[in-house]
């Protein structure tokens, strides 16, 4: 069996379909966490504080990063197979091949843009909030608005506001979500079609289906990011000051 995962063409495939589908649940998860913000930021820290470092949290983040980096190693070894079966053929492509979309072709360029969105967004919120806890300090202390301000990293709320109240950061996460955009409206139609489970009538359906959820990620993340922006003044005074139920 492990052979089969990690030399044959269709068990790399099916790998990186098992991984992926897991991936994009999470995204999704996150996604609907983040939306929380919105209604309620008092109820987003609540999330924040039961998914600090508990025990379960810390499985789910090994877990987490498994499927990661399994993901990425399959892709890579998937992108050498095709390089080596190609050949010299590879010079000598000179059309666009057709109904190759531009995302299928670019699919590790895409990982390597999300990778380094990630490892950013880990410096951002990862370290300042569960590796702050696992580390045994229960503060970090940032500048805001010059002055330095102790935040509980339970308080995911003002961390959210904080770091994008800043233009940049909001520039470049739209930036890294139009990159998972493109990933996801391959990458979940192609998963399944990995499995079997495409035809001539599920194949259109498909890559509308996966078409419609890159979509919902790419605007449930960014609508987040944008009101953030928007409104982290007051979010900022209404959250500075807050603290972890006993």
């Amino acid at each position: 069996m492990s052979c089969f995962l990690t030399n044959s063409s269709l068990g790399k495939k099916l790998v990186m379909s098992v991984t992926g589908c897991f991936l994009v649940l999470f995204i999704l998860f996150h996604m609907s966490m983040n939306i929380t913000l919105l209604f309620s930021p008092e109820a987003y820290n609540m999330v924040c504080e039961f998914l600090g470092a508990n025990w379960y949290a810390l499985v789910g983040t090994v877990i987490l990063v498994a499927g990661i980096a399994i993901h990425f190693i399959y892709a890579l070894m998937l992108t050498v197979d095709n390089y080596r079966a190609r050949g010299k053929q590879r010079y000598a492509v000179t059309v666009k091949e057709k109904g190759v979309e531009w995302a299928s072709k670019n699919m590790l360029l895409l990982g390597w843009i999300i990778i380094g969105g990630l490892a950013l967004h880990l410096i951002h919120f990862w370290s300042k909030m569960q590796l702050v806890e696992i580390m045994g300090s229960h503060y970090f202390t940032p500048e805001i608005d010059g002055t330095a301000t102790v935040i509980n990293p339970a308080n995911g709320a003002l961390l959210v506001a904080y770091t994008f109240s800043k233009w940049y950061n909001v520039l470049i996460y739209i930036l890294w979500l139009a990159a998972l955009w493109f990933h996801l409206t391959h990458g979940v139609w192609s998963m399944f079609q990995s499995v079997g489970w495409a035809n001539d009538t599920w194949y259109p359906r498909l890559k509308c289906i996966a078409k419609i959820v890159a979509t919902l990620v790419l605007l449930g993340f960014a609508v987040v990011l944008i009101l953030m922006y928007l409104n982290s003044g007051d979010i900022i005074a209404q959250m500075s000051h807050w603290v972890p139920e006993a």
